[in-house]
């Protein structure tokens, strides 16, 4: 095989692979990039068996071929070559030699054959806009759960309706969850899917790299999902199992309503946080006429009160709460404002944006703790 690539393209498509290279693994061949050359692209393949992600860009092919190389180490030795085509050979023995400019070098590969297949895009279910699909990521990928034990918690509920995409996500502690109309143009009247984390992190830097007025293709087999940026494939596995009945979670009864500023507040929230507990990061949040009142002490490290004004004629509510999960929320949301609801001290509290897009409905449900 033999190809010549401008260092600027090769270096776009490496860097986006590094996400789905496995880097701590027992087979080397997973650390590897696949290189194939034919026509006029050269394509770019990496995986960790359970991601994988399949890209391109133009390229004078001399000899059509594949051969596959240590990726993170590609990825150093390219960034650092000066502005000017690259010229790759790849030798029988699987090293691959490198020219670009007065600069010479081998590179030790592995043999292709032992490289995973993965499998091809199947018939598109839906054509999301890049923009709506990233944005519904951020706002709920935090819930996620971090503990692997708990795998039908280690991702997103997608759920794609005729005129709705929905997304769920909880760690049994909180749970976020965002609907917007569809933009979508799908074939199918509903669709459910349980996508992992590690996913939905390289589906957002794909998202970014795609523009704002790009679409990604959506499909769906047995045991993956694929989601297809142009020239960009990227496949999951699917998560197996039943997500929770997240609709028994959402409140109906938190009719005490607290409107808030959400700069004040999350910096009130950032500096009383600094004395809470570090292990179960508790505050105590309480609620009365005109104002929330934010405390937190701890034996070590000292205590801490601030107060903010609001909009809220309720009755006095006293309510524990983790302080990471209020900032995670509170980061996400673009909008200046949000309303708190509230039924009692021992019943989840629910934060939603106020103002903002209005065909929007983004949920947040914390569970209180004791404090």
């Amino acid at each position: 095989m033999e190809f010549t690539v401008s260092k600027a393209d090769l270096l776009r498509e490496l860097g986006l692979s590094q996400g789905v290279v496995e880097k701590k693994t027992t087979i080397p061949i997973l650390s590897n990039v696949l290189l194939e050359a034919r026509g006029d692209r050269l394509y770019l393949t990496a995986t960790d068996l359970e991601l994988g992600l399949r890209t391109s860009c133009p390229a004078k092919v001399k000899k059509e071929g594949f051969g596959t190389i240590p990726a993170r180490r590609l990825l150093d030795y390219v960034r650092l070559l000066p502005d000017a085509d690259i010229t790759v050979k790849f030798a029988e023995n699987n090293w691959a030699n490198f020219s670009c400019g007065r600069s010479r070098t081998r590179i030790a590969g592995l043999s292709r054959e032992s490289f995973p297949e993965l499998p091809d895009m199947p018939e598109t279910i839906a054509e999301i806009p890049v923009k709506q699909l990233s944005a519904m990521i951020a706002r709920t990928m935090f819930a996620i759960s971090m503990e692997e034990s708990r795998f039908t918690l280690n991702g997103a509920l997608m759920l794609l309706g005729d005129k709705t995409i929905t997304m769920v996500a909880t760690d049994g502690h909180r749970l976020a969850y965002v609907q917007r109309p569809s933009d979508a143009s799908t074939t199918h009247l509903a669709y459910r899917a349980l996508v992992p984390r590690k996913a939905m992190a390289e589906i957002t830097k794909l998202a970014d790299d795609a523009g704002v007025d790009g679409k990604v293709r959506f499909g769906g087999d047995d045991n993956h999902l694929f989601f297809e940026f142009g020239p960009r494939l990227l496949i999951t596995r699917k998560l197996t199992g039943n997500f929770p009945d997240y609709e028994r979670v959402l409140p109906s009864e938190n009719i005490h309503i607290a409107r808030i500023s959400k700069t004040e507040v999350k910096g009130a929230i950032e500096r009383v946080a600094q004395f809470a507990d570090e292990r179960s990061r508790a505050i105590r949040v309480k609620f009365v006429a005109g104002e929330v009142k934010i405390f937190s002490s701890a034996l070590e490290t000292g205590d801490s009160e601030e107060s903010v004004p609001c909009e809220y004629s309720g009755p006095d509510i006293e309510i524990g709460f983790n302080a990471q999960y209020l900032l995670d929320f509170l980061r996400a949301v673009p909008q200046e404002q949000v309303a708190f609801g509230l039924k009692d001290q021992k019943s989840a509290g629910e934060i939603q944006p106020v103002g903002g897009e209005e065909a929007e409905q983004y949920r947040y449900v914390v569970m209180p703790m004791r404090i």
